[in-house]
């Protein structure tokens, strides 16, 4: 490896000018999640720093980090954590949080407390998202007592995060969570109704995907899926798009051309971070690059 990079500093404009875009193209930022690697993490194969360096050969903007990732989080190794995402010319995106605010007593205040855990570890290394689920439903009880006690909770993070001067992004999921369709991600959205809480759209996890965790191959299902990611895509400040088979260099179960037009549609222009999890089929040293590869083409050709 050669360091330093050479990044793409933009100018800073003098206070009142006029901001002038070059071309009609958004900037987006492309990233890969560490989970993306998943089948080679818990073997030691692949760790947080070779995450970076990875991420560095593919000439990526950045990564979100999963708490899975972190094998510490003492301060001499979120220094470390910095400076070499610094001298890789990185950003860290998010830090993902897998809590469950459909949990009562204990356990909900210990998914609580983890989140605020993770929120200050966001301070402390200058990470400006904090990604978080809603609820998953428990059998044998009421919906809407699961989602007030979801309201709470994420309220109190919210607010815990806002005096941090951290965001809260909401990411989709089906099975169980609450946040099967894109009505029920505005639904939460506007309920809390904060500038520190916001939406991280996953393009595989509305109802309806073909996904590794999503429905069976079916057209009218599908549909489901495209329309949910038309629904909230314009509160979204970070894609998480998803690859499942992508072995001859396209993704075969998503519809990204059309995925990239509706954000478009929207003038999104925030991060896309490559979630890898077609591990069953080809491992992630393979797949990744070329999810990354196919991603950037897709960009290209949509002018994003």
């Amino acid at each position: 490896m050669t360091l330093p990079r050479a990044s793409s500093a933009r100018g800073t404009p003098s206070r009142g000018a006029t901001i002038t875009r070059m071309g009609q193209g958004t900037m987006i930022k492309v990233g890969c999640m560490s989970l993306s690697y998943k089948d080679v993490f818990p073997s030691g194969d692949m760790t947080l720093e070779g995450l970076l360096e990875t991420a560095y050969e593919m000439r990526l903007d950045g990564v979100d980090l999963h708490t899975s990732a972190f094998s510490s989080t003492d301060d001499a190794a979120l220094r470390e954590i910095r400076r070499a995402c610094h001298r890789r010319g990185l950003a860290i995106s998010y830090l993902a949080v897998s809590n469950n605010f459909g949990k009562t007593d204990d356990a909900l205040r210990s998914d609580i407390e983890l989140t605020k855990k993770w929120t200050d570890l966001a301070q402390r290394m200058g990470v400006p998202l904090v990604r978080i689920f809603a609820a998953w439903l428990p059998k044998d009880e009421p919906e809407d007592a699961v989602w007030a006690r979801m309201f709470d909770a994420i309220r109190e993070v919210v607010h815990y995060a806002a005096e941090r001067d951290v965001v809260i992004g909401l990411h989709n999921h089906n099975h169980g969570c609450v946040t099967r369709t894109g009505d029920d991600v505005l639904r939460i959205l506007d309920t809390i109704d904060s500038p520190y809480f916001s939406h991280i759209l996953d393009t595989g996890q509305y109802v309806g995907s073909p996904g590794a965790s999503g429905a069976d191959r079916d057209a009218d299902a599908e549909e489901q899926l495209y329309n949910s990611i038309a629904t909230s895509a314009h509160r979204a400040v970070h894609v998480r798009a998803k690859f499942y088979r992508v072995a001859s260099g396209v993704e075969e179960w998503l519809d990204y051309p059309r995925i990239l037009r509706t954000l478009k549609s929207v003038d999104y222009n925030g991060w896309m971070s490559v979630v890898y999890e077609g591990w069953d089929a080809e491992p992630s040293a393979t797949a990744v690059p070329k999810a990354v590869s196919h991603l950037r083409t897709l960009l290209s050709e949509a002018d994003m």
